[in-house]
C-alpha cells in the first residue's frame, strides 16, 4: 500500500517483539515483587526471522526502499541474520552501547561503571561485523527513548560544548549511515527537574515507582530519573531566544529547557564555535573525503582508555580520527599520523601525539 504511494522506506519500531511465544508460561522474577521483564519473555522468539523475510520478499525485493529496523536485544554476532546479503533489513538499531551502564534495564538507580575499551568494542564489534556480512550500520548514540549523549556517555562535569563536538565526531566518521535526535546538534543535555510529577513520560514514572516500591529513597529514585528519564530527549525544539524558544506561541506539551537562550539554532548559527556549527563541518567533511563514507574500519589503540581511535580507508584516501572521551590530557603514539595532516579539529593548537581534553582530530594521510 505505502510503496505504491512511493514512500522511500519503513522504520521498523521493536520489530524484536513482533512475534509472541506459542504459549505464555510464566518467567523467573526479577524483582522483589514478582515482576517478569517482558524483553526478556518476548523478544526475538522463535520463527521471528521467517516473519521478517516474508515481509522482506513481499514489500522491499524489486524495490529501493530503505529499511531499519529498531532490534532491541540482537547483538553484534547476530547481525548476519538482520542485515547484509542474508539479512532482512538494510539496518538495524541495535543497544548494547546505550545500555552499557544498566544491568537491569528496570532498576535506574544500581549503574555500573565502564570502561573506554568496553565502549569502543562495542563499536567495533559491529562495524567489523556489518561490513564482513556486506551490511550497513545506523551510527546514533541518542533518540525519542534515550538520554542526551553528553551527559550518558561523558564524565560528570565534561564541557558540553567541547563534549558535544567530541560525540558529534564518533557519529560523524564512523562506517554507517548517522542518525541524530533533534538538539544533538546543539549540544542538549538531560533535564533535572525536581518533582516525578514534571516528567510526561509513562516508562519514566513507572521506573521512578518502581525504585520507590523496591525501597530506594525519593532522592536516589530522582537521581535515576534524571540520569535516565525519555523526556530529555523530547523537550522542545530551541529554535531562538524568544518565548518558548520559538517552538510554539501556545503551551508545548513538555517546558522548553531552562538554557534555551543560549542553545538555540539562531544563535549557534551565528557563533562560529558552536556545537551545531561542528556538526555542519563534519557533514561537509564527508561529502569531500568520501573514505568517511564508505572506507573500511580498523580501530586502533583498543586499550586506551581515554582515546576512540580509528581508521577509514579506501580507494579515495586515509583517514585517521583520534577523540578524547575524558576530561583530561592525553596522549598517543603520533606513528599512525606521521604522514598526515590535519583535516579538521576542535582545537587549533593540537600536537601529534597529544589530544587536549574532549579534543576530536581528524587528520588525512598525504599520499608520496
Amino acid at each position: 500500500f505505502w510503496v505504491d504511494k512511493s514512500v522511500g522506506g519503513f522504520r521498523m519500531d521493536a520489530i524484536t517483539y513482533i512475534k509472541k511465544p506459542a504459549e505464555f508460561l510464566d518467567g523467573t522474577p526479577d524483582s522483589s515483587n514478582g515482576t517478569v521483564s517482558i524483553h526478556t519473555m518476548t523478544a526475538n522468539t522463535d520463527g521471528i526471522l521467517d516473519y521478517l523475510h516474508a515481509f522482506k520478499s513481499a514489500v522491499q525485493d524489486g524495490t529501493d526502499i530503505f529499511t531499519v529496523g529498531e532490534a532491541n536485544g540482537v547483538s553484534a554476532e547476530d547481525l548476519p541474520d538482520w542485515v547484509g546479503a542474508d539479512g532482512v533489513f538494510d539496518m538495524v538499531f541495535e543497544f548494547g552501547h546505550v545500555k552499557i551502564d544498566l544491568p537491569d534495564e528496570m532498576n535506574w538507580c544500581e549503574t555500573r561503571e565502564w570502561t573506554l575499551p568496553e565502549f569502543k568494542a562495542l563499536f567495533t564489534a559491529s562495524q567489523e561485523t556489518t561490513a564482513r556480512t556486506n551490511g550497513w550500520y545506523p551510527m546514533f548514540l541518542e533518540n525519542h527513548d534515550q538520554p542526551r549523549s553528553i551527559d550518558h556517555f561523558l564524565p560528570a562535569g565534561a564541557d558540553r560544548v567541547a563534549g558535544g563536538k567530541a560525540l558529534a565526531a564518533l557519529v560523524l566518521t564512523m562506517r554507517g549511515t548517522p542518525f541524530l535526535m533533534e538538539g544533538e546538534e546543539l549540544g542538549f543535555v538531560n533535564v533535572s527537574w525536581p518533582s516525578i510529577d514534571d516528567y510526561n513520560d509513562v516508562s519514566t514514572k513507572n521506573h521512578y515507582q518502581y525504585a520507590i516500591d523496591e525501597g530506594y529513597s525519593e532522592e536516589e529514585a530522582m537521581a535515576g530519573v534524571h540520569r535516565f528519564a525519555r523526556d530529555s530527549a523530547r523537550t522542545p525544539m530551541q529554535w531562538d531566544s524568544s518565548s518558548q524558544a520559538g517552538f510554539t506561541a501556545g503551551t508545548p506539551w513538555l517546558p522548553v529547557y531552562e538554557d534555551y537562550a543560549v542553545y538555540n539554532v539562531a544563535s549557534e548559527t551565528e557563533d562560529p564555535d558552536s556545537v551545531l556549527n561542528w556538526y555542519i563541518a563534519l557533514a561537509n567533511l564527508r561529502q569531500e573525503h568520501t573514505e568517511l563514507m564508505t572506507g573500511d574500519y580498523e580501530e586502533l589503540f583498543h586499550d586506551n582508555e581515554q582515546i576512540f581511535a580509528y581508521i577509514r580507508e579506501s580507494e579515495a584516501g586515509k583517514a585517521i580520527i583520534l577523540i578524547n572521551l575524558s576530561t583530561a590530557a592525553a596522549s598517543y603514539d603520533p606513528a599512525c599520523v606521521e604522514n598526515a595532516e590535519l583535516i579538521l579539529g576542535t582545537n587549533d593548537k593540537n600536537e601529534k601525539g597529544s589530544l587536549a581534553p574532549l579534543e576530536a582530530v581528524i587528520y588525512e594521510e598525504t599520499k608520496n
